[in-house]
């Protein structure tokens, strides 16, 4: 655990270094290859860091450096929720990844809810460095959403983002049909959250470049950082999908 300063906030953060095997010699380390780090990114409401740490242990068991923070107003973070915006979320990503990640690692984003939208933002922001998404109950949102503060519910935020079909004008569905690395949609049996017409979408975007896979949990819902912190396998397909 640590703290990370950034955007008038204290964020908490987890770090799981990789798990690499002292047998292992200089010279199957040479033929790894460049380092990887998997960036964990909870979704909204009551999501934390706290919920994807067994997610975060499996990566490392990989050999990745595997981050996790709370987003300002969540988990163990200073702010408040209704301060928090979209491009808050990508800045304060952006920030704990450019002072806390070699920037010789590629990255790997697994984004919950939300954080499709911000994983979107982040791939737009790091480019050639990223080589996999993970999307779990992925959101996308309108640009005109993305500068303004959550507030309680009741404000311009909400509104936006409650009219049927503005989401369509999100760019992260352009992000997504220009990503060709390796990407995972993981789509729960009954989601009361994301409406089928976007996970359509996102999963069509991804499909367009990318070297896709859609991950069906028949049994899971929207709280997919809930389900996967209870079903040990179901992470390790996840895992294996990001992977390879």
């Amino acid at each position: 655990m640590f703290s990370f300063a950034c955007d008038g906030e204290t964020l908490s953060c987890a770090e799981a270094l990789p798990d690499v095997s002292p047998d292992v010699s200089p010279d199957a380390e040479a033929v790894r290859g460049p380092a990887t780090t998997v960036v964990l990114l909870h979704g909204a409401g009551s999501g934390d860091k706290a919920r994807l740490a067994g997610l975060q242990a499996d990566f490392a068991a990989r050999g990745c450096r595997a981050l996790a923070l709370d987003f300002s107003g969540h988990g163990e973070s200073t702010g408040a929720l209704r301060e928090l915006s979209l491009r808050r979320r990508c800045a304060q990503a952006a920030a704990v990844i450019e002072g806390r990640v070699p920037a010789s690692d590629s990255l790997v984003f697994v984004g919950f809810s939300m954080s499709g939208q911000t994983v979107a933002d982040l791939v737009a922001h790091f480019g050639a460095r990223v080589t996999g998404v993970g999307l779990c109950a992925p959101a996308v949102y309108t640009p005109e959403a993305w500068p303004l503060p959550f507030g309680d519910g009741d404000g311009r935020f909400t509104e936006i983002i409650r009219t049927p079909g503005r989401w369509r004008e999100s760019a992260a569905l352009d992000v997504y049909r220009g990503f060709g690395g390796r990407a995972v949609l993981v789509v729960p049996g009954t989601d009361a959250v994301i409406p089928a017409e976007v996970t359509a979408a996102v999963g069509a975007a991804l499909a367009t470049r990318a070297r896709f896979t859609r991950l069906e949990l028949p049994d899971a819902d929207h709280a997919l950082g809930a389900w996967l912190r209870d079903h040990a396998e179901d992470r390790r397909r996840l895992v294996d999908a990001l992977l390879g």
